[in-house]
């Protein structure tokens, strides 16, 4: 376990004179980057274990908390037990984790400036730091090279019956996470309920294009399969599947590595993300995964025992499930965070898990990238982040679960979709 660097501290933006919390890396009022980062006093235990919930710290997440989500136009959008087949090895890529949704989503702000035009009738946005220089491509000043923020930094979604978040984290520039839910009515007219989540890798090329690509690609596939009267559980695969061939599309672009093309094509660094997702159809749950993100169910009655559904397709979880380590030896472990598992053209195989569960009591699922169970592992330290209201109030409790990471120390993306379970029949809404 190592300390984090002590840096000087800064109270406030040199440019805008914004109030700092511990920890930011970017000025939460006009999107500048913090010259000399105000560290956070958290040290990082390599398990990422917190024994409960803490108040939110990250000024943007608490904003979001308080915000109303303005309603917005529809857009298109396991197990518990060792996974099968093991793969040939770890995802060479260091992993960290855009987030999309099928509506209209809150964000934190654009980060542009007072005023857009520039002299000369340039329409390029100023600098919000500086308010001299234009926004290039990649997002950063031209002038200064401050990092403005992005319309994904933070973003959310709630329709009947589901709500997701997603936030940028307080260590990294952009957000490479990306979310989709969904609803939709059976032959019989009961409704689904879906919910995808996918991550990006971070050293791979485009890792938010991909992310994203996956979950809408998810996403369509099941809106199409299940009112068609697909099982669940071949519906997720079949969306599985059509998340890598939209994920391996990406690499086939223009400029881009053929990428079936052997040996080489895996040391090309083709686009490549993980992906999570939940159905939720009368009184089945069905899930199905590719990488490390996870699914945990916790009930409403929090003396019953909640339930990780998932199992990582990492290197720790096959130390562990191989008897070479303790569970606790190999999240420890440099290495643990490595992916056997994962979409995209450079992936070994492409093995989809999904399993279906009939849970015989109402509660929540709870869908989410590693940027919040790294926060709350256990399903027991899950349960005592999801506030008691959840299937009452899933966007509120999304929001929550967010700002439980950050003030946990943000140091990855964090994405949650929340469905309550079962769906209410008028959905349900979020204080």
């Amino acid at each position: 376990m190592s300390q984090m660097p002590q840096l000087p501290q800064l109270s406030a933006c040199p440019t805008c004179a914004e109030p700092l919390e511990a920890g930011d890396n970017y000025c939460g009022g006009c999107g500048a980057e913090v010259p000399a980062a105000v560290p956070s006093a958290r040290q990082e235990p390599e398990d990422y274990r917190l024994a409960a919930p803490a108040p939110v710290a990250d000024p943007r997440a608490a904003a979001a908390l308080d915000a109303p989500t303005p309603p917005g136009p529809a857009a298109p959008g396991a197990q518990p037990t060792t996974p099968a087949g093991a793969s040939a090895g770890p995802h060479p890529h260091t992993r960290t984790h855009t987030s999309t949704s099928t509506g209209t989503a809150t964000s934190a702000g654009t980060g542009t400036g007072a005023d857009p035009r520039l002299p000369g009738g340039d329409s390029r946005p100023r600098c919000a730091a500086c308010q001299e220089g234009t926004i290039d491509r990649d997002g950063y000043c031209e002038h200064c090279g401050h990092a403005q923020a992005r319309e994904r930094d933070h973003m959310e979604r709630e329709l009947a019956g589901v709500a997701a978040a997603s936030d940028r984290g307080l260590r990294h520039h952009r957000n490479e996470d990306a979310f989709s839910v969904a609803t939709v009515a059976l032959q019989d007219g009961s409704p689904a309920v879906v919910a995808v989540v996918c991550d990006g890798v971070s050293s791979a090329t485009r890792p938010d294009d991909a992310s994203a690509a996956a979950a809408h690609a998810a996403e369509v596939s099941l809106l199409t399969s299940l009112p068609r009267g697909a099982h669940p559980r071949q519906a997720m695969k079949e969306a599985i599947v059509a998340a890598a061939d939209a994920v391996t599309a990406l690499a086939m672009e223009a400029g881009a590595p053929v990428p079936h093309e052997e040996p080489q094509q895996r040391h090309q660094n083709a686009p490549a993300c993980t992906i999570v997702s939940a159905v939720v159809t009368g009184d089945l749950l069905t899930v199905g995964w590719i990488g490390d993100s996870r699914v945990y169910w916790v009930p409403d009655d929090r003396t019953t025992q909640p339930s990780r559904l998932t199992e990582d397709d990492s290197w720790a979880a096959q130390m562990v499930a191989a008897g070479l380590m303790s569970e606790a030896e190999a999240y420890a472990d440099e290495r643990a965070h490595a992916i056997t598992g994962w979409l995209g053209a450079d992936a070994y195989e492409l093995e989809p898990h999904a399993a279906s569960f009939k849970p015989d009591r109402p509660g929540v699922v709870v869908v989410c990238t590693d940027g919040l169970w790294n926060y709350a592992e256990s399903a027991e330290e899950m349960a005592r982040a999801v506030p008691p209201d959840a299937r009452a109030r899933p966007l509120q409790s999304a929001r929550v679960l967010v700002g439980h990471a950050l003030n946990g120390g943000g140091h990855d993306n964090v994405t949650v979709a929340v469905v309550p379970f079962p769906a209410a029949p008028g959905g349900a809404g979020s204080a």
